[in-house]
């Protein structure tokens, strides 16, 4: 029989090599910090400008939560679920913005981080999958970059530096007499040099049953005690939790008074809608699409555009002189309405405004404008769609 060379063994170093070292996510600690404060501070303020608007709870705002849930049930590809929710859009609107308050806030101060970072993730990824997911490019869509930045945190865990975690870590472990749980990174070739019994990418200080990549020092004991002190900081962090949920009632409270208060936020008006004749047939002014006496100046109507399926808006910026477009935002497919206050169009998903005279885009991230239409007033008062 011919020689067969004997299997080499595997270098335990080489998988090493393609596992995350011990407490990896502790290494990473300070390196995450402008992150955790970015998506705390992003998602506390877009609670509390949720919070404060009274238009974001109103139906008949373009900005509302409503208009957002109407949009989404038309792009969304959740739609079956969404349009269900419509009729529901006050409460989820509003365990929206609790929910990113207590994920921003909890963010912020560093408290539940694995928790929150999980919570902020799930969100990110509603609104992506409801509102941004026919972003084009795919990342001009915030909400999934969001839920990019998010994963970072969800598997980095608790921190202890500048956060909430830390300091209850470091109280109960001072209650229980014992040192402060800080993490020191050092080279494993440090720890090998000061360990007798590693040789060739094994070690027997265990009877062998660790390697050069799971060495149980770095990964520390496990006793009695710490169950101990992990109970300590578990009814801390309870009582952090507490306190801090006080503390945000009230300051939702607050918010949500001022910004009825002083806010000077303006209901808007809400669009007619024009009900053209089912199969109407294309005159020589266009397709019919309703009385122009539903349209007073100054205000808007929708309707359906019998072309593409689309809505559409016109509205009466002077008297007889009507602008009306395709209201569906080119940025990621939702349905602007009019926000008579400002006189343009807004798109409710992710802030777009558009000039009523040309469509043009005023602010992002809409790519490029509304594609205009033309509607004329007739002699027996209609509107038609050329």
């Amino acid at each position: 029989m011919p020689d067969v060379a004997p299997a080499r063994p595997r270098d335990p170093r080489a998988r090493a090599r393609l596992r995350a070292p011990v407490r990896a996510s502790a290494l990473s600690e300070w390196a995450l910090v402008p992150l955790r404060l970015f998506l705390g501070v992003t998602f506390t303020f877009a609670a509390l400008q949720k919070l404060a608007n009274p238009n974001f709870f109103n139906a008949a705002s373009p900005i509302s939560i409503h208009a957002q849930l109407v949009a989404a049930a038309r792009v969304s590809p959740l739609r079956a679920l969404v349009v269900h929710l419509i009729g529901l859009s006050t409460v989820i609107g509003a365990t929206i913005a609790l929910a990113e308050l207590a994920v921003g806030v909890a963010t912020l101060l560093g408290l539940f981080q694995r928790v929150a970072a999980v919570g902020g993730a799930l969100l990110s990824l509603t609104f992506f999958l409801t509102v941004s997911f026919h972003a084009a490019p795919y990342y001009t869509g915030a909400d999934l970059v969001f839920l990019a930045a998010w994963l970072p945190l969800v598997i980095a865990g608790r921190a202890t530096r500048l956060s909430l975690d830390g300091l209850v870590r470091a109280r109960s472990a001072a209650e229980a007499h014992r040192g402060a749980p800080e993490l020191v990174a050092i080279p494993f070739s440090a720890v090998q040099s000061r360990c007798g019994h590693f040789d060739q990418g094994h070690c027997d200080a265990l009877g062998g049953a660790c390697n050069s990549s799971e060495c149980p020092v770095l990964a520390g004991p496990s006793s009695s005690t710490g169950d101990a002190v992990d109970r300590r900081a578990v009814v801390l962090a309870t009582a952090s939790t507490v306190l801090v949920g006080g503390a945000v009632a009230v300051g939702v409270t607050v918010t949500a008074v001022a910004g009825r208060v002083v806010g000077g936020a303006v209901p808007p008006v809400a669009p007619n809608t024009l009900h053209a004749a089912p199969g109407a047939p294309r005159t020589a002014l266009g397709v019919e699409l309703g009385a122009a006496r539903d349209v007073p100046v100054g205000t808007a109507a929708t309707f359906t555009i019998p072309a593409t399926g689309d809505p559409g808006i016109v509205v009466q910026a002077s008297e007889g002189v009507f602008d009306a477009y395709d209201a569906v935002c080119p940025h990621a497919g939702c349905t602007v309405g009019y926000y008579a206050q400002n006189h343009v169009f807004a798109c409710p998903c992710h802030g777009s405004q558009f000039l009523v005279a040309n469509g043009d885009v005023i602010s992002g991230p809409a790519p490029h404008g509304l594609a205009k239409l033309t509607v004329v007033e007739g002699p027996d008062g209609n509107l038609y769609l050329k």
